[in-house]
């Protein structure tokens, strides 16, 4: 996908980056990968191989941790799982983080087979720690994450002569621990949840923009680069590495503590949307701001109750407008407790509430907008607002075609759902 068509350079003040060799039209898969090395995140029911969520899914027999959608996702994960499995025993009954997982996969695959389709413009020695950058506060972490991966890794790495030459045990960890920090991509289903977390070493030639002209999704462990804006021939190709739904001190200040860099884009220069994110009374903002942790901690907890009860409780005594980012947060949870508790009628009203501040946030394509579109269509075609269902449907249809593309499975999914509301209609 990537000869002929992009092109590893210089970026002028940031080292490494990714150009056109063409002029390019937006909705193009200008980049497909799959992963070097990944994991799963922990804290959600996801195989362990293919990383889709199910309810039901079968332990390994032995470690007791990796999980798996069957029988066959289990053979097929098993050539990379069996080291690890044994170090995931001698851990019992304690689970290392993900990051422990995926730096040991890393370095498990480094003395098995060192080159792979993911390094082809960029392999796993060229990454860029930014070690020397880094905070004395994150390079206190790094050290305590080496020692931890040094104990998990003990069954398997007993001495220092099985690893590569010229390391000392814990600069050797450190140091892959901060590339994996620098360069992992976190991996979402196709309702943009994070399923796993993943190294991509070509893709990590792609810099950072709030403005982006380029959006990445997964279809399972794969990697799509999609354009969702015009590019001509020369221009570099940027991704967001954050959320940019956040004012331009914090998008600076997260991407200053994780990568080491200060961002000078445009959004950032211009302070664009701050204004809006943080509206209406700012001690109501930072105290609506200070629940939210609590709110996403009752959700991942399976109390929908609770988190909905805290919801109204916010909103009722603190009277933000629905543009206001933390207020907005409110509602996306208000909305996702509300499913998961069959009020489908409440479920509607807090998502109808927040397309206006997405539509702010996301402008232009950005996949988690059409995500929204999508949940908030399906919600009106569930209670028989078929007219209303379908044009929501439509706006999410005309922006996944271009962050995701037709032949992607959730856009598929979104298609099938706009027969079905079609259906619904003319059988009225």
């Amino acid at each position: 996908m990537m000869s002929g068509i992009l092109e590893k350079f210089q970026s002028p003040g940031k080292g490494n980056g990714v150009r056109a060799l063409k002029d390019m039209s937006h909705g193009l898969t200008v980049m497909i990968a799959e992963p070097y090395v990944y994991t799963v995140c922990r804290i959600k029911t996801a195989c362990d191989h293919c990383l889709h969520r199910k309810e039901k899914l079968l332990r390994c027999s032995q470690c007791k941790v990796a999980r798996y959608c069957n029988s066959h996702c289990q053979r097929k994960a098993w050539q990379g799982h069996k080291r690890e499995c044994k170090c995931l025993r001698s851990t019992l009954p304690n689970v290392p983080p993900n990051s422990v997982r995926l730096v040991g996969k890393i370095i498990f695959k480094m003395l098995q087979k060192p080159d792979t389709a993911s390094e082809e413009l960029y392999t796993i020695s060229d990454l860029q720690s930014h070690i020397k950058e880094a905070s004395e506060e994150v390079k206190d972490g790094l050290r305590h994450l080496a020692t931890a991966l040094q104990h998990y890794l003990k069954e398997e790495i007993q001495e220092i002569s099985q690893l590569p030459p010229g390391f000392q045990v814990l600069e050797y960890f450190g140091k892959v621990s901060a590339k994996v920090t620098c360069n992992s991509f976190t991996i979402s289903d196709g309702e943009m949840q994070d399923v796993g977390v993943g190294l991509y070493p070509s893709m990590s030639l792609l810099n950072h923009s709030c403005d982006p002209n380029c959006v990445i999704v997964f279809e399972g462990t794969c990697l799509l680069l999609r354009t969702v804006k015009e590019i001509p021939k020369g221009e570099e190709l940027t991704i967001s590495y954050i959320d940019v739904k956040m004012p331009t001190q914090g998008r600076r200040d997260q991407l200053q503590r994780q990568y080491c860099f200060l961002c000078d884009c445009q959004r950032c220069l211009l302070r664009d949307k701050d204004e809006d994110m943080l509206a209406g009374d700012a001690e109501a903002s930072r105290e609506v701001e200070s629940s939210v942790s609590r709110l996403e901690e009752l959700l991942s907890q399976n109390t929908a109750e609770e988190a909905l009860n805290l919801c109204k409780t916010l909103m009722n005594r603190y009277y933000l407008p629905d543009k206001n980012i933390y207020q907005l947060k409110i509602l996306d949870c208000a909305m996702d407790a509300s499913i998961d508790l069959g009020l489908w009628e409440e479920a509607l009203h807090f998502g109808l509430r927040t397309l206006e501040p997405y539509s702010l946030y996301y402008s232009n394509y950005h996949p988690v907008r059409a995500v929204q579109l999508m949940k908030v269509g399906k919600l009106q075609n569930y209670q028989g607002l078929f007219a209303e269902a379908m044009k929501t449907l439509k706006q999410a249809f005309d922006i996944m075609k271009v962050t995701h593309g037709r032949d992607h499975g959730q856009t598929q999914q979104l298609a099938e759902l706009m027969n079905d509301c079609e259906a619904n209609m003319r059988g009225m």
